[in-house]
């Protein structure tokens, strides 16, 4: 995952920089931010030492989040229509009518071109198939806006044209799923070095059954593991593997 940017962190575990003109390389033992129960691990990685104050910045925003709270299994799973992209391209995506089709796994990632949401979008697409032969379809959410998403859902490193990807910019479809919202902060920039001028939802993953239920919430859990835990829970709601 070299090829990443750095996890999500808290504030309390700052990265150890060592300047090497123009790259900086982090070796950085941190909590993974997704929720409370972050996963504390270690990565090496790159990081362009211009990005380095304003990605700092969202961390410690992030980490500000309280502890995992969301809808629960059981529930009706609020029902939205968003603008969204694949492979670059706009269109409008409704849960109601993609669960026509079967299961669809939402989840809600904080920022594109973000490290951990770059790690999950990649993990997702890359798995996509894997999804589909169970009967499942992926949306991701966040309060980017279209543009940004358009560039994302195209990025070959990242969605890479498989999975689409919803503007929630007023977070109010995150919101209705007892999602916490923060607001945005001036200064900050994604991993391209493109300032941050939206607000972040906390990472949770939700599985919605074809009638329309939430049949798991994932959260609190790393990019990498988040994705492999939708898939699990897949396989149980349809009993396909």
């Amino acid at each position: 995952m070299s090829q990443y940017r750095a996890d999500l962190a808290t504030g309390a575990d700052r990265a150890q920089h060592q300047t090497a003109a123009p790259i900086q390389r982090v070796a950085e033992l941190k909590r993974v931010f997704d929720g409370q129960k972050g996963v504390a691990v270690i990565r090496q990685t790159h990081i362009r030492s211009p990005f380095a104050t304003a990605l700092t910045a969202l961390l410690a925003i992030l980490s500000a989040l309280p502890a995992f709270a969301s809808l629960q299994s059981g529930v009706l799973a609020p029902d939205f229509t968003a603008p969204a992209s694949l492979a670059g391209k706009t269109f409008s995506f409704s849960l109601k009518t993609a669960l026509l089709n079967g299961p669809v796994v939402v989840y809600f990632y904080p920022s594109a071109f973000t490290g951990g949401c770059n790690i999950q979008a990649h993990e997702f697409a890359v798995n996509r198939e894997k999804f589909t032969a169970v009967g499942a379809s992926i949306i991701g959410v966040s309060l980017d806006s279209i543009d940004r998403l358009n560039d994302f859902s195209a990025d070959p490193a990242y969605c890479a044209g498989k999975i689409p990807v919803a503007s929630d910019v007023d977070g109010k479809i995150a919101k209705s799923y007892d999602l916490k919202v923060l607001e945005a902060k001036s200064g900050m920039k994604d991993s391209r070095g493109v300032e941050i001028n939206h607000g972040f939802a906390e990472r949770t993953t939700f599985i919605v059954t074809q009638d329309g239920r939430i049949f798991a919430t994932i959260g609190g859990v790393v990019s990498e593991a988040n994705v492999d835990q939708a898939l699990l829970a897949v396989k149980r709601l349809t009993g396909r593997n």
